[in-house]
């Protein structure tokens, strides 16, 4: 039989019983918590923070740059601007403006500066050097020297440097999103001098800003000068050399793209096109002439004249046709009408021949004419590419003499630029403006004690519940049904509480959940608890005791395991030693015993017997001895204290108890025991210690395991769940052991008990 753990599904219930199990952790791990943050707050020093506001506009006064003079610089104008705020906002953050405020400040002058360094002496300054180790370096460290007396020690070329660290130690620059407003914010443990820096950190800056774009406007104003007079001078060489290089190789340009063998090219070129049309179409007029004949004329001739003739040739073609089909051709009329037919062809073929010796001649001058054309057109051609091969450096000159034009045009419009820019220094406009000086602060915004012990309280909160469950994973113990019921899907047969006698005048003890009702007898749970010196036989001295009642729960869970009849031979064992297996198996016979059946106890622990000594019967014989041969069943059998009770106790320890056990002897005696009384009880050995457990549990009917609640751990229960089952053994279900209900979360028992009390009064036994 195999054991599978369920999936885990969230309970919050669960959750919660494991935080009340542990609350303490997370009281003490919140108090330590609360407690250092406490005495962080109120031994720190304050810090008061100064706030300002300034505007960076736009760089329309910037004198010289030489983007402006390239294509995309309107499009990069977004990018250059986010670019000019990052330089800002590297300058004020830099020790360049840090000396500057030193220096204006006088900072080694301040006596509020000079207070920095000193000491703020409060109660709990002792209590902070103890917990921070500081008395340990103090006992090494020199006595401490005034600040003035420290930075006069240090040389002058370096003091500057120290006081601009200082100045920017407490700066902080912010700027606002989606605008060209930046936050200034300043602190520092003097209000006063928060404000004062800030505020001169504002003020410089601007100054800065101002001298900066002055310097830069110089610089610029030499730098166009010596440009300026260099490009007049490489202008007037270029020029120069331009024109030379024109006269030279007579190039002549009517405009900046046009010249004159350019513009002869394009006419000649034009001419050959024309002639090349008209020897095309005088061509085609006369290869039509060519081939025509009297008989064969076509529909359209573009002669007019021979067209004409044709029509007259073709109207007395037909006259004579017609008229031959009634006269011969030797009547008079015939022969005149022939007459005029044959007279009419000769001078339709004599036009055509002079048509065509007409187009001939039109067709032979039209190609000479192209083919004079072509050879001009061809001398032209070589003219331009003459031309165009020597205009290249004339092209590459007139560019460069043009483009240094602009430049200058550009270099003499930025000087005077320049010119009133510098003029304009000493009226000290600068794009940043401060919108809103640093005020002193009323109050200091560190430490907020508040807000320190509300988050050490909720870390404390949170980070105690996360140690708990850290815990928890860590603790591998089944702590109650609901483990045993995912790890094995074995039902609970129930639950004993752990009896804790020292714990009863304490608040909160265990002992608080048995004084909800009263004894019988009319004393008080706790005046009983005082008199129990033990948890064995606590049913049969004490029957009306709440454990009693548990024990009673257990035995009618027992009872209802089997279908038909319940078992009558019923094991008890555990994982590991010490878990209240001897004290359950004795109270559990005093539960039978009580409904008046007759319970024989089997001590079946061969190697540590105990329940002798519960019952104080003398251990001289008893199961071993049976088991060797040496006796007989009725010879082993004792009367307990107990009525209804009998025992048979272990007997001498044997050598070898596994194979007693595991004999045929031991069948003999459990076969005798069930046809002589009716419940009989047998307790083991712990399952890991040895295999007596496994061979006694696959004799009996049922086995009960019984569980030390919060101390069997998970991996030893399944261990032996897995021997047991392996053999065969009959396990009905698990008892939990000396469970600390309040810890575990299980008070609902006894609030069951309680109103079970109130129902049944007197207390009487369900036995009954």
């Amino acid at each position: 039989m195999e054991y599978q753990t369920k999936e885990k599904q969230i309970d919050l219930l669960e959750y919660w019983q494991t935080i009340m199990k542990r609350k303490w952790i997370v009281v003490a791990f919140t108090t330590v918590v609360l407690l250092i943050a406490g005495v962080s707050a109120f031994t720190k020093r304050p810090l008061y923070m100064a706030r300002a506001k300034i505007l960076i506009g736009s760089q329309e006064s910037e004198m010289f740059n030489i983007r402006e003079i390239t294509s995309d610089y309107v499009y990069r104008g977004y990018d250059h601007m986010h670019q000019y705020l990052n330089t800002q906002l590297q300058v004020l953050t830099s020790r360049s403006l840090g000396e500057r405020v030193a220096k204006k400040m006088n900072l080694v002058a301040r006596p509020e500066f000079q207070a920095l360094g000193k000491r703020r002496k409060n109660p709990l300054q002792g209590v902070k050097n103890i917990i921070s180790f500081r008395w340990f370096f103090q006992l090494f460290a020199s006595k401490r020297k005034p600040v003035d007396q420290g930075l006069a020690q240090i040389p002058k070329q370096d003091m500057n440097s120290s006081l601009a660290f200082a100045v920017l130690g407490g700066l902080i620059v912010s700027p606002i999103e989606n605008t060209r407003v930046i936050e200034l914010r300043y602190i520092s443990p003097n209000p006063t001098l928060a404000a004062d820096i800030l505020n001169t950190i504002a003020e410089e800056f601007i100054s800065y800003s101002i001298e900066m774009r002055y310097e830069v406007t110089q610089q610029a104003s030499e730098f166009l000068n010596e440009q300026i007079a260099q490009l007049r001078k490489d202008l007037a060489t270029n020029e120069r050399e331009l024109q030379r290089y024109g006269q030279e190789k007579e190039l002549f340009f009517l405009s900046d793209r046009e010249s004159t063998v350019l513009n002869k090219f394009a006419d000649l070129n034009t001419a050959y096109t024309q002639s090349q049309i008209d020897r095309v179409n005088a061509e085609a007029a006369y290869r039509e002439l060519k081939s025509l004949t009297v008989d064969a004329l076509p529909e359209s001739v573009s002669n007019p004249l021979i067209q004409s003739l044709k029509t007259q040739y073709t109207n007395i073609k037909n006259e004579y046709e017609e008229k031959k089909k009634f006269f011969k051709e030797s009547y008079p009329d015939m022969i005149k009408l022939r007459a005029r037919l044959d007279s009419m062809r000769d001078e339709l073929r004599s036009e055509i021949k002079k048509a065509k010796d007409m187009a001939e001649s039109e067709y032979r001058s039209a190609y000479k004419k192209e083919a004079s054309l072509k050879n001009l057109l061809e001398s032209q051609r070589r003219n331009v590419v003459r031309m165009n091969s020597n205009a290249i450096l004339y092209n590459s000159l007139r560019i460069e003499v043009e483009n240094k034009r602009n430049l200058l045009k550009s270099l003499i419009a930025k000087q005077n630029e320049t010119l009133i820019s510098a003029r304009l220094g000493g009226l000290k406009s600068s794009n940043i403006k401060i919108l809103d000086k640093a005020l002193v602060p009323k109050a200091p915004f560190s430490p907020n004690t508040s807000r320190s012990l509300m988050l050490a309280l909720l870390f404390g909160l949170f980070g105690g519940v996360g140690l708990i469950f850290f815990l928890e994973y860590l603790d591998s113990s089944i702590k109650g049904p609901e483990d045993v019921k995912k790890l094995t899907g074995l039902p609970s047969l129930g639950i004993i509480p752990k009896l804790s006698l020292n714990g009863l005048s304490q608040k909160g003890g265990y002992g608080d959940y048995y004084n909800y009702a009263s004894h019988p007898s009319g004393m008080k749970h706790s005046e009983i608890m005082s008199k129990i010196k033990g948890i064995e036989l606590v049913n049969s001295e004490y029957p009306q005791f709440f454990i009693s009642e548990d024990y009673r729960t257990v035995r009618t869970s027992i009872l209802l395991s089997h279908a038909g009849r319940p078992p009558k031979i019923i094991a008890f064992s555990s994982s590991l030693p010490q878990e209240g297996k001897t004290a359950t198996v004795a109270n559990m016979a005093v539960a039978f015993a009580q409904l008046k059946k007759q319970t024989l106890l089997i001590d079946a622990d061969l190697r540590k017997p105990r329940l002798h000594r519960i019952f104080k019967i003398r251990n001289n014989v008893g199961l071993s001895s049976f088991l060797t041969g040496g006796i007989m069943f009725e010879e082993t059998i004792r009367k307990s204290i107990v009525d209804n009770i009998w025992m048979i106790p272990s007997g001498p320890l044997p050598p070898n108890p596994a194979e007693l056990l595991n004999s045929s002897k031991m069948v003999e005696m459990l076969d005798e025991a069930r046809d002589n009384f009716d419940v009989v009880l047998l307790d083991t050995p712990p399952v890991l210690a040895v295999i007596d457990p496994v061979i006694v549990s696959s004799l009996a009917e049922s086995t009960v395991f019984v569980v030390k609640a919060g101390k069997t751990g998970r991996k030893p229960f399944l261990k032996a769940i897995e021997e047991l089952s392996r053999a065969k053994s009959k396990i009905i279900g698990v008892l939990f052991n000396e469970m600390k209900m309040r810890r575990e979360g299980y008070r609902s028992t006894y609030y069951r008990h309680f109103y079970r009390k109130q129902y049944f009064g007197s207390g009487q036994d369900e036995a009954k």
